[in-house]
């Protein structure tokens, strides 16, 4: 890129911008950055004590075997998210990113001409990635999930495609699954199984389920395994710890489809870092120890936050059933979309997401929706929220 498309990159009106991630770039020049749900929150005491090891780690991974930082890893992760069927199988593969997986998921769907149904609203690189693999892909909306009784004549009548996949936590809503314990679960994967579907799920906001009293992620994994569907999960740390991006994913395929899932994979990279593998592994067990105490509580505190300030606003907050570390709010207002919203807010330097394109099939419907990131230094996210309210008053209903 040469320095005038830089240029013109960096002063880029937001209403012009194609996909949620180029919105999440340009939010990096902002003061008040509440568009991408990675992790910008500064380190719990805890978590200082193992940036004060980094160069420990560092030397030690240097002596290591790259497999043995695999392992310990998926082990701590494992752990830390219940799941022994999964650490048992040890099948799970690795990589830098939750896209990456994403994308070997649609490589394999591609090389057995598989249309997919896709949950609606989600995030959208979830849909694009799949479409720039050229693979067909139906909207499925979350609503077909929302009666535990109904989930499975839902299914047979909306999804016609070889293989369905679901996000869980979704993001932005909330919705799980998780809130009628095994059986929606038990519901969804005995559809797939009945009707020959390959099932993908998204698992990487499931660590915000962790030590919530309403909510218990049971061993996914054994349900997927003794059933016999053919499946692929993929989970990731990048939502959840703050350690500037520094994070892995994993892909963890059913027996029948492991191979050749295998095959792709290495095709696209070979290994993660060890040292960010034996770095995470400490976040990981740090918060197993903590019960998740350092990542609920910066996310309740602006969660919190975020509600009374914008409390008797245009902005109504939609409850979520799994706390996540995004919040998602309805406009209401009769003339101004969450489009011009957006706007708004960002010639004031606060940036948040505009709901249409997490309706990939359908933008209209999320006219009306924005997605505000919550993982963020309290103060700073404070700030905002007071200045959000500010505009907002301005543009009573």
């Amino acid at each position: 890129m040469n320095e005038h498309q830089d240029d013109v990159r960096t002063t880029l009106d937001p209403v012009g911008l194609l996909d949620l991630t180029q919105h999440e770039i340009q939010a990096l020049k902002s003061r008040y950055n509440l568009a991408d749900a990675h992790t910008h929150q500064r380190q719990s005491e805890r978590q200082r004590q193992i940036v004060s090891r980094l160069s420990d780690l560092w030397f030690e991974s240097e002596e290591g075997l790259q497999a043995s930082y695999e392992q310990k890893f998926i082990e701590a992760f494992f752990r830390l998210h219940r799941q022994p069927t999964a650490l048992a199988k040890k099948k799970t593969l690795l990589s830098y990113a939750a896209s990456i997986s994403t994308m070997v998921a649609g490589m394999f769907l591609k090389q057995r001409r598989m249309a997919v149904t896709l949950l609606e609203p989600c995030f959208d690189n979830l849909h694009d990635v799949l479409a720039n693999l050229g693979v067909a892909t139906y909207p499925l909306d979350e609503e077909a999930l929302h009666d535990p009784d109904r989930i499975y004549s839902e299914l047979k009548r909306r999804v016609k495609t070889d293989a369905l996949f679901l996000v869980d936590p979704n993001n932005p809503t909330g919705f799980t699954l998780l809130q009628y314990g095994r059986r929606g679960f038990e519901e969804v994967v005995r559809f797939c199984k009945d009707h020959d579907k390959l099932l993908l799920i998204d698992f990487c906001f499931a660590s915000f389920t962790l030590d919530d009293p309403e909510l218990a992620r049971f061993d996914i994994y054994e349900l997927l395994e003794e059933s016999g569907v053919s499946y692929l999960a993929i989970e990731d740390t990048g939502k959840t710890w703050p350690i500037q991006d520094a994070k892995a994913a994993m892909i963890t395929a059913s027996d029948d489809i492991a191979e050749a899932v295998y095959n792709i994979h290495t095709s696209v990279l070979l290994n993660v870092s060890p040292f960010v593998l034996n770095m995470l592994a400490e976040y990981v067990d740090d918060a197993r120890e903590e019960a998740m105490r350092s990542v609920r509580d910066v996310l309740e505190r602006n969660r919190e936050t975020a509600r009374k300030a914008l409390d008797g606003s245009i902005l109504e907050y939609q409850e979520p059933v799994a706390k996540v570390s995004v919040a998602w709010f309805r406009v209401d207002h009769p003339e101004l979309s969450a489009t011009e919203l957006q706007k708004l807010l960002y010639a004031q330097g606060v940036y948040v997401l505009p709901g249409r394109y997490f309706y990939w099939n359908e933008p209209g419907k999320g006219d009306s929706y924005v997605r505000i990131a919550l993982a963020r230094d309290p103060q700073m996210f404070a700030d905002a929220m007071a200045l959000t309210r500010r505009l907002l008053d301005g543009h009573a209903a």
